[in-house]
């Protein structure tokens, strides 16, 4: 038996939204904090286990049975590696036979706050932990590129502090997609996947292919962080949110969500979508 945890959140519930094209719900378990948000996962028949990442004593009755678990790891801005070290020893003490977790892509060795120090923290002990694991480094979604650029066309100009820095970006549903594919087949034990797009793409390049989109020119402007971060607050973002915004700009420079890989592909058995489908699916529906 499979169990998700984060089961109500968007990569959670997007990768049992997979497994149900392919596998039968009752081999589908899904961890969530609030039950009264997974009605429709009870619905398609899988079986919703109430627990929450800080309370340990819930997590191993929640992992009794289960075979395989997906750790969708904690939000930033919490102590993710209690809770991450929380789950990792309660699937041990359950008999949970193999975990996978989910990280963020390092094409690089730049550090993220929030993220990758306890990223690089929760690995190391889950690959001290006994358990078979695997690790899948996730790229930056695509979904993700509203909160950077805004959710509208730009009028004339992207303002983002990631220098000629690249992003492999990837959907969100094409990623869940390739995970539901890693826990559904064999032969990943003790191994690191980075989950990501085909290509990577430069602030430039989506500047380029909105323009071409709009049918008028928009381009991009490097900005120093500060100045980043002013434009964001200023739009109605708390310091610490247009902080860590800024700090995507910045591991975006340093080319660390820069490297594509064929995993997600090679699962889907297709190209993930382009920089161009996004943009014209997202931006201009309906044309």
């Amino acid at each position: 038996m499979i169990l998700v945890t984060g089961a109500t959140g968007g990569l959670g519930h997007q990768v049992i939204d997979s497994l149900l094209t392919t596998t039968p719900a009752a081999d589908i378990a899904a961890l969530v904090r609030d039950v009264n948000k997974a009605t429709d996962l009870r619905e398609r028949g899988v079986d919703v286990r109430p627990a929450d990442y800080l309370d340990y004593s819930a997590l191993v009755q929640a992992f009794q049975g289960i075979d395989k678990v997906l750790l969708v790891s904690a939000v930033a801005f919490t102590d993710r590696v209690l809770q991450h070290r929380n789950v990792i020893d309660a699937a041990r003490e359950a008999g949970v036979k193999h975990l996978f977790c989910t990280s963020i892509q390092r094409s690089s060795n730049f550090v993220l706050t929030e993220v990758t120090e306890s990223d690089l923290a929760t690995e190391a002990y889950l690959k001290a932990s006994g358990l078979v694991y695997t690790i899948l480094k996730n790229g930056y979604y695509w979904e993700g590129l509203a909160y950077l650029i805004g959710s509208e066309v730009p009028h004339t100009e992207i303002r983002f502090p990631a220098g000629e820095g690249k992003i492999a970006f990837v959907r969100r549903s094409e990623l869940a997609a390739a995970t539901a594919a890693l826990l559904t087949s064999e032969g990943h034990e003790n191994q690191e996947y980075t989950l990501c797009g085909s290509e990577a793409y430069s602030f430039h390049d989506i500047a380029r292919e909105l323009s071409a989109l709009a049918g008028r020119s928009i381009t991009y402007q490097d900005i120093a962080s500060e100045a980043y971060k002013e434009q964001k607050i200023a739009a109605g973002y708390p310091e610490i949110v247009a902080n860590f915004f800024a700090q995507w700009g910045a591991a975006t420079r340093h080319g660390m969500l820069a490297g594509t890989d064929p995993t997600v592909e090679r699962w889907l058995g297709r190209k993930p979508a382009s920089l161009r489908e996004y943009l014209k699916t997202t931006y201009f529906p309906g044309s």
